[in-house]
């Protein structure tokens, strides 16, 4: 036990996600080549990369390929990222709608929703990744809603 205990409130300074993904590769590709997190860690057992802490910005997120065989091999995961959402907080979350679209990605039409722009990605392993930014736009309006909106 620590001689000074901290409150918790000043304890915790940041949530990162951990992901476990069926394909690190694929997984790397569409994290870092599509969304354009940067790796700052990792871990290489056997010449292959097999955890990872990826970073965009001022938000993280883990990557580990999780075990087919062995004795730590999970078994029948399912759908790994059925029912899970990350939701990054950003400036402008329709210059990034913009950025994903010009790399090829397929990022759901921006609408406002909470008083946020909202554009979204699902990951390959079925994460959905969402991208949004504070807006004074009325509820519910979509980007095509937008008439002086150019793409």
């Amino acid at each position: 036990m620590s001689a000074n205990p901290q409150p918790t409130q000043h304890n915790v300074k940041q949530v990162v996600p951990f992901l476990s993904v069926a394909d690190m590769q694929r997984s790397l590709h569409f994290y870092l080549d599509g969304l354009g997190f940067t790796m700052k860690n990792q871990w290489i057992p056997d010449d292959r990369i097999r955890w990872c802490w990826l970073e965009l910005g001022g938000a993280a997120l883990m990557l580990q390929e999780y075990l087919r065989e062995g004795p730590h091999a999970p078994g029948n995961r399912g759908a790994l990222g059925l029912g899970v959402s990350l939701s990054f907080q950003c400036l402008d979350a329709l210059a990034l709608y913009q950025e994903f679209m010009a790399k090829g990605l397929a990022p759901s039409e921006p609408f406002v929703g909470n008083h946020m722009w909202v554009t979204h990605l699902d990951d390959p392993d079925g994460y959905r990744v969402e991208f949004e930014s504070p807006t004074d736009v009325p509820e519910e309006t979509k980007l095509s809603d937008l008439k002086h909106y150019v793409e």
